[in-house]
This record gives C-alpha cells, sequence and structure tokens, in this order.
C-alpha cells in the first residue's frame, strides 16, 4: 500500500501530465524515487525544470496521497494503475489517458465487448426508445457487452437503466470524486450499477462536478469502448465531443438518423453526413458492421414474442391499428377509428402497455414497441 501512496502522489504534482508523468517514471526508475530524488536532480530531466521539482519535493503531496489512499481503504476503492493487468487495455492505447483511475463496483475492465451509448441531456421519447430497443436487442446477440456512458441526464441513464434491465453489467464515468453521486437523483441506479457493473473516475475524492471535468471523461468514455453509438445530439453537446474524440482513437462510431428539423437529431445527422459516424437502426446493424459474432441463444426471441400471442380480438385490434401508425395515435382518434367507447378502450390501453407493447406518450398518445 505504500508503494500505491506514490501512485497517487505523481497524479497530484501541479503541472505534470499523464505523459510527463510516465516519462519522469521513467527516468527516475519509480514512482517511489520519484518523491526520493532531490530536487536538482529532479530540474535536470527533460521537461521538468526549477519549478516542478519544487512541486514534486512539496511534502503537501505524499501528505494528500496519504488521506486518498485511507479514502479507498476506507470505502473498499478499487485503483487501475497504467501499469496493472486490471487496467483497461482499450484505454491504456489512447496517448492521453489518465496513469490512475479509481472504480466502485464489480466489473472487469478488461472482459467482453464494450459499447459506449451517448447523447442529449434532452432526450425526446424517440431517443429513449431507440436506446431501450438497442440495448434490449444487443443484450440478446451479445450477451457478454457491458454498456458504457456517463451518469447524466438523458440518453446516459437511459442507458443504464435499460442495461440493468437487461442484466448487464454498465459502467458510468463519472466528473467527480467517489465520494459522491452527481446528480444526486440517480443515486438508486448508481447503487444498482455497484452491484452489476461500476462507477470509474479518474479524480479524487473531494472534486466537484466542475463543467470541464465532464468534458475531460468524456476521452474515458471513448477510450473504453470498441464503439461509441450517438442516440440523438444536437448540434453542438458532449456527445458530439465523446464522438470526436473516438474518431480520434480511430474507435468506431455510429450515430441514429433523425428527421431534417429535429433539434435533438442535427448533431447525429451532421456525424453521418461528414462521415464522422455511420447510419445505425439496429443492434443488428452494429453487430455486421463490427464482425461480432452473434451470440443469441436460439429460441430466446420467439419465446418473447410467444409471450403476447394470447391477445383477445379487441386487443389484436389495437395493436394492428397502432401498428399503421409509425408516430402513435392518440386514445379519442384511436377510439373513433375503433368505434369503441374510451372507458373500455383505456383499459385494454393500460393492459397491453403494462405487456409490454405499448408505450403511453404525453397527451395519452400511444405508440407500438413491439
Amino acid at each position: 500500500m505504500e508503494n500505491l501512496q506514490y501512485k497517487i502522489g505523481i497524479t497530484l504534482i501541479k503541472g505534470i501530465g499523464n505523459n510527463l508523468a510516465k516519462n519522469l517514471i521513467a527516468y527516475v526508475g519509480s514512482e517511489e524515487g520519484v518523491f526520493k530524488e532531490n530536487q536538482a536532480n529532479l530540474a535536470k530531466i527533460p521537461g521538468i525544470g526549477e519549478v516542478l521539482s519544487r512541486e514534486i519535493v512539496n511534502q503537501n503531496v505524499l501528505k494528500r496521497a496519504n488521506e486518498e489512499l485511507e479514502f479507498i481503504l476506507k470505502n473498499k476503492i478499487a485503483t487501475h494503475y497504467f501499469t496493472d493487468r486490471t487496467y483497461p487495455f482499450r484505454l491504456k492505447e489512447c496517448s492521453d489517458a489518465p496513469i490512475m483511475i479509481y472504480s466502485k463496483g464489480n466489473c472487469n475492465l478488461n472482459d467482453g465487448k464494450f459499447i459506449g451509448i451517448v447523447g442529449t441531456r434532452n432526450v425526446t421519447e424517440n431517443g429513449k426508445e431507440n436506446c431501450k430497443k438497442f440495448i434490449d436487442d444487443i443484450a440478446q446477440l451479445l450477451p457478454n457487452v457491458n454498456i458504457v456512458s456517463g451518469l447524466a441526464y438523458g440518453v446516459d441513464i437511459c442507458a443504464h437503466k435499460a442495461a440493468l434491465d437487461n442484466g448487464l453489467p454498465t459502467i458510468g464515468v463519472v466528473g467527480h470524486g467517489l465520494d459522491r453521486i452527481y446528480p444526486a437523483v440517480h443515486r438508486p441506479t448508481a447503487v444498482k450499477m455497484i452491484e452489476k457493473g461500476l462507477l470509474l473516475t479518474e479524480y479524487l475524492s473531494g472534486t466537484n462536478p466542475d463543467r470541464q471535468n465532464f468534458v475531460q471523461r468524456n476521452r474515458i468514455i471513448a477510450g473504453l469502448c470498441d464503439a461509441t453509438i450517438v442516440i440523438e445530439s444536437a448540434a453542438r453537446g458532449g456527445a458530439l465531443i465523446t464522438a470526436e474524440i473516438a474518431n480520434e482513437y480511430n474507435r468506431d462510431v455510429f450515430a441514429f438518423p433523425g428527421r431534417v428539423n429535429d433539434v435533438w437529431s442535427a448533431g447525429c445527422n451532421a456525424l453521418i453526413k461528414n462521415n464522422k459516424a455511420s447510419l445505425v437502426e439496429s443492434a443488428e446493424d452494429v453487430m455486421r458492421f463490427m464482425n461480432w459474432e452473434n451470440q443469441q441463444v436460439e429460441g430466446i426471441r420467439h419465446v418473447q414474442t410467444a409471450l403476447f400471442l394470447d391477445l383477445s380480438d379487441d386487443e389484436q385490434t389495437i395493436v394492428s391499428a397502432l401498428r399503421q401508425k409509425v408516430d402513435g395515435m392518440q386514445m379519442n382518434e384511436l377510439a373513433i377509428q375503433l368505434a369503441m367507447p374510451v372507458s373500455r378502450l383505456s383499459s385494454m390501453l393500460l393492459e397491453l402497455e403494462f405487456k409490454g407493447l405499448l408505450k403511453c406518450l404525453p397527451g395519452n398518445v400511444y405508440r407500438i414497441i413491439k
């Protein structure tokens, strides 16, 4: 554990980024050696000089590192140093990857496929459905997949919840220390993620969720993943930053297209138009593009469909009518078309919603989802 203190200490030296830190360690020979070397010798190392050498010999760095070590032990936080076997090999390939990351949970960062799901915080109902449907389907086709996102509002939390619903490990990359959950309203989901998945950060405890941290964490989402999928995005936003970084890392990027005038599809459409993302409409598209072997268990889809074969004639009529309307139908409109009393139709719509066949949208609009 003493060596871990020095590893943490390396990340605390002001003015020394990840690459310079690696060079410094290589010159001196070890993390411990960095802090035990005299200032004159440190100053001679390329990129260090007088100012940084004074920062290194400042004992406050190791004092803070020791405080973090105590926090880690008390809260059962896992550390992943860039030379550790547990450090994610995909992230290690990225030139600006952090030399240390911290995690809380139960997930192997080097096991299985990793897909990043990102998008706007102002996700639409259509975006939510695309997100859920994609994860529902990928869970059937590729059971060893890990879903990565940022625990933020909108697409992020939708992706985490959908992954949990399908029993998939899901990783939330956060822009603050692991002594808090932000936003606080997502705490219940975060607790479930720790049971099957994990929370991950490069930041020490006490770090506030400042805006610049979320931009920085986007590179970790991109670096962890084999593929990054943008569900919805405006013309500017964090999801597009993640997509740009993934492109720089030579990782595959996909985007769901939207209508030309939809504000929350502008970013996705631009990515596709500029050849920065491949158009995706389904999990099968990603599987085919990535050349991933279909691991679907024979019969799973048939079992799910069979659950709803015992619909009554009226229920079948409702489902058939809604299948003709891609954008859904308002309940009163549906009642008129089917010549059915609203009170009777309302109860059947609720039953079909419980069965997972329908989605109730604002304004009593119902849309088929199966």
